[in-house]
């Protein structure tokens, strides 16, 4: 979170844990709100301001975490709904997203896994777009936009340059 901390989805347990990195301390993070309770979270990311991204795996939503606040709200889809439609907040639907990166200026990569896609959510807006991929649709092959082609992809990394690397299982 760039003051030291590590935050771990702790999937089993519907938790997200904080773990400062210089004493190995590890709480729970206490969250409150109308999205408090996560169902099978699987990743997260800071963004450096203060605020953390959880891909909420079983509840096919990104939530947004104030770290200050422990407020939790929902970003980017819905529980229940399940799919790959792009759309604003609660109308753009993911089916078990499982990996979360932030570029850093205000842009959340997803690895919506068992759509096969690879999304992008614009923070500010709350705005989903298939970055790369077609919903439903499954292969290993390269190419841009919809060309490309995943299989259950699961985690993202971006590098300092803006590239988005995909683990594809």
């Amino acid at each position: 979170d760039g003051v030291g901390n590590l935050y771990v989805a702790d999937t089993g347990n519907d938790l997200i844990r904080k773990v400062v990195a210089a004493t190995g301390v590890v709480t729970t993070l206490a969250s409150t709100g109308p999205a408090a309770r996560f169902f099978a979270p699987t990743w997260v990311a800071a963004d450096g301001a203060g605020n953390l991204y959880v891909a909420d795996n079983y509840d096919h939503s990104i939530r947004k975490v104030v770290l200050a606040t422990s407020v939790v709200t929902a970003l980017a889809g819905i529980a229940g709904r399940l799919g790959g439609p792009d759309g604003t907040g609660p109308a753009a639907h993911f089916y078990h997203p499982e990996g979360v990166a932030g570029d850093g200026a205000g842009n959340l990569y997803v690895a919506d896994t068992y759509s096969h896609t690879v999304r992008k959510v614009v923070v500010a807006t709350a705005v989903v777009t298939t970055l790369a991929g077609t919903a439903g649709i499954v292969g290993g092959r390269d190419g841009t936009g919809p060309a490309a082609l995943f299989y259950y992809p699961r985690g993202l990394a971006l590098d300092s340059a803006g590239n988005l690397y995909v683990a594809d299982s």
